[in-house]
């Protein structure tokens, strides 16, 4: 059942695909920028560094240190940034999906914050169910995934 009664011209094409285009700009600013960085950082001792401090805390979830990167850049900026690490980190698909349900719950921290305090939510307590939740996530997912 086709519901879509209006007429599909050349204009709401055009319309579509510059718009597309747009959104593909605004994401590849985020995205591209953050691959490249590290990506120059796994050349460098830093990474190394990185995944040393973090081993401990990230293998909780199944996760290699250098995901730290990916998690933090997830929740302080937001998920593109954090995509754009989880591709040049060369994850497994285990870890992908667990970074990713980890994500889902907890990111964007500081613009979601700020908006839940302008609806009247306590910020330390959206900080604090959202991290717990991709916390839980993690350490679930980590055990029942193979």
């Amino acid at each position: 059942m086709n519901i879509y009664r209006g007429k599909l011209d050349a204009t709401t094409i055009k319309r579509g695909f510059f718009s597309g285009l747009e959104v593909t700009w605004q994401l590849a600013r985020i995205v591209v920028p953050i691959y490249f960085i590290v990506t120059f950082l796994k050349y460098t001792p830093l990474m190394n560094f990185i995944t040393s401090i973090f081993s401990p805390l990230m293998g909780i979830f199944g996760l290699p240190g250098k995901a730290a990167i990916a998690l933090v850049l997830g929740n302080l900026v937001n998920l593109y940034a954090a995509i754009g690490a989880m591709v040049s980190l060369s994850l497994t698909p285990k870890e992908i999906t667990i970074l990713g349900i980890m994500l889902s719950f907890c990111h964007s921290l500081p613009v979601e914050t700020a908006l839940a305090r302008k609806i009247g939510l306590s910020p330390l307590n959206v900080i604090l169910v959202r991290a717990s939740l991709a916390i839980a996530s993690g350490i679930l997912f980590n055990l029942f995934l193979k």
